[in-house]
This record gives structure tokens, C-alpha cells and sequence, in this order.
């Protein structure tokens, strides 16, 4: 991959990982958004988690936004597991917005692109 590809990939990355923060604000009632309202349900309301639950959904959407920051980070200095991390982080999100597909389903089809463009992008 040249470095002007490698580098928006970086930030397309970046930019996914840094969404994943909204979760923090929304779920523990820090900031109001209009399309991810405050709410203590997953998948499209089925399962009710609570505002503790909530949270911790929130906490661990928020760790993907580091892994995600991480591996744009790994992918631009090169680092020689920046494939390894990324596909970890990206599976690990798929599974979070997949259980709040009702709003984070643009998130849901990111990661599927990310995945997409790993298994196809040949080996640097």
C-alpha cells in the first residue's frame, strides 16, 4: 500500500474509532444527541441492560475507540501487528454495533468495510 492510501486509511480508521467516544457521552447522560438517544436497551429494544448496563456498553464502545485510534496510529508508524490489532478491534465492534444496530448501524457497515479491506488488501 503507498503512503497516501495508508494514510487515509489511517484516518478513516481514526475517524470510526473517535465516533465509538459518543457512546460515553450519550450513556452516561453527559451530552444529548437527536440520532443516539439515551436509552437502556440493545438489540432494537429486546434486551433491557439498565443504566448500569448501559454504561458498560458505553465503556466498552469506548475501548473499541481506543483500539480503533490504536491501530490507525500502528498503521501509519508501520508497526509490525497493526493487521492483528486492527482485525481484533474491528470484530470486537462489530459485535457492539451490531447489538445497537438501531443506532449504529452506519457503525455495523464500517467495520464490515474494514474487514472487507483487510482480507482483500494484499500483504504489505
Amino acid at each position: 500500500m503507498g503512503r497516501n492510501p495508508m494514510y487515509l486509511a489511517a484516518i478513516a480508521v481514526g475517524i470510526h474509532g473517535v465516533i465509538h467516544f459518543l457512546g460515553i457521552g450519550v450513556y452516561f447522560e453527559l451530552i444529548e444527541m437527536a440520532d443516539l438517544p439515551y436509552k437502556t436497551t440493545l438489540l432494537g429494544g429486546a434486551v433491557d441492560v439498565g443504566d448500569v448496563g448501559i454504561r458498560i456498553f458505553a465503556v466498552l464502545t469506548a475501548v473499541a475507540g481506543v483500539g480503533f485510534v490504536a491501530s490507525a496510529v500502528a498503521l501509519v508508524t508501520d508497526w509490525r501487528y497493526w493487521r492483528e490489532l486492527l482485525l481484533a478491534v474491528t470484530a470486537f465492534s462489530l459485535v457492539l454495533t451490531t447489538f445497537d444496530w438501531t443506532v449504529a448501524s452506519a457503525g455495523v457497515l464500517a467495520n464490515l468495510a474494514i474487514l472487507a479491506g483487510l482480507f482483500v488488501m494484499p500483504r504489505l
